[in-house]
C-alpha cells in the first residue's frame, strides 16, 4: 500500500515555520506507514488551517475555533482513520478555547497539532492567547493588556494525557513527537512554536532558539507534579519534548457499540427500525 504523501505548492510568507511543521508531518505519516486515504486533517480558519491544502490527504476546513467538533464527529464514525487536527494558537486557545477544554475531557482518540506563533498571523498582527504581556502589536498599541494563555498547563490541568511541546526549526525531534502523538490513544496535545516572521518580530526564530532545550531521560513523564512545573517555565528556559504521558480510558471505550462494534461509518441503517422508534410518538 502506497504511503508516500505528495505536497502541493503553498502560499504561506516565505520563511514561515509553517513549512517545516508540513514537512515533519510528512516525514511521521511516512514513517509510521499510514496510507493517505487513512488519513484526515481537521482544520478552522487562519495560517495553519491551510494544511489539508498541501499535502495529499483528506482534509476539512471548519469556521474560527470549529476544528475539533468535526474532527471528533469523524473519529466516533469511522475510529479506524487517523484523525488529526492542525489549528492556531488563536483558533485553538481563543475562539476554539470552550471545544480545546472540552475535548480533553472526552479523551476523543484524535491527535492535535498546534501551529503555535503567538500572535494572530492571518489578520495582520493582533496580539493572540499566547502573546506576552506588554508586547506591542499592529493592534495593541500600547502593548498587551491580559495576561498569556499557558496552554500546556491547561491541558494538564483538565486531565489530558499526552501533552507536549515543539519547535518547528527542530525537525528531527518534531517528527518524533508527531509519531508519539499520533500513536497515543486518546487526545494528544503537542503545541508547536512556529515563529511568524513577518507579524511577530519579537518571538523570531533566533528568539526560540535562544530559549528551547529538549527534556532529558531524566524526565519522567508520568509524573504530574514534574510536568506541571515543565508547562510553566518560559521566559528565558522553554523545555521541549513530552511533558506528560499516561494510559487513560478513551471516550470510545466507553460505549460498547463503538469499542466493539464496527466502525459506524459502515453500519447499515434499515428505515424499517426506524418504526419502533416512530411508534412512540403517534
Amino acid at each position: 500500500m502506497n504511503c508516500e504523501y505528495k505536497l502541493y505548492d503553498p502560499t504561506w510568507c516565505p520563511g514561515c515555520g509553517n513549512y517545516m511543521i508540513r514537512t515533519a508531518l510528512k516525514m511521521a505519516l511516512e514513517e509510521l506507514e499510514i496510507p493517505p486515504q487513512r488519513v484526515a486533517i481537521f482544520t478552522g480558519i487562519g495560517q495553519a488551517a491551510k494544511m489539508p491544502h498541501y499535502i495529499d490527504t483528506n482534509g476539512f476546513n471548519g469556521l474560527h475555533g470549529r476544528a475539533l467538533p468535526p474532527g471528533i464527529g469523524a473519529k466516533l464514525s469511522n475510529k479506524d482513520l487517523t484523525v488529526i487536527v492542525e489549528s492556531g494558537d488563536g483558533d485553538t486557545y481563543g475562539e476554539g478555547g470552550n471545544h480545546f477544554i472540552h475535548t480533553i475531557r472526552r479523551n476523543i482518540d484524535i491527535a492535535h497539532f498546534v501551529h503555535d506563533n503567538q500572535i494572530y498571523g492571518l489578520t495582520k498582527g493582533q496580539g493572540s492567547p499566547t502573546t506576552a504581556m506588554g508586547q506591542v502589536t499592529t493592534l495593541q498599541f500600547e502593548g498587551v493588556k491580559i495576561e498569556p494563555v499557558k496552554p500546556l498547563a491547561l491541558s494538564l490541568t483538565m486531565g489530558a494525557g499526552f501533552v507536549a511541546r515543539g519547535f518547528s526549526g527542530d525537525i528531527p525531534q518534531l517528527v518524533s513527537l508527531m509519531k508519539e502523538a499520533i500513536k497515543y490513544r486518546g487526545y494528544a496535545h503537542l503545541d508547536i512554536f512556529q515563529p511568524c516572521v513577518v507579524w511577530n518580530k519579537v518571538n523570531t526564530f533566533q528568539w526560540y532558539k535562544d530559549r528551547v532545550y529538549k527534556l532529558g531521560e531524566d524526565h519522567d513523564y508520568t509524573d504530574f507534579e514534574a510536568a506541571f512545573k515543565k508547562a510553566l517555565e518560559f521566559e528565558d528556559r522553554i523545555p521541549t519534548g513530552i511533558l506528560y504521558k499516561v494510559e487513560r480510558e478513551t471516550y470510545e471505550d466507553r460505549f460498547s457499540f463503538i469499542k466493539n462494534g464496527p466502525a459506524l461509518v459502515d453500519s447499515r441503517l434499515d428505515p424499517i427500525d426506524a418504526e419502533k422508534l416512530m411508534a412512540d410518538f403517534v
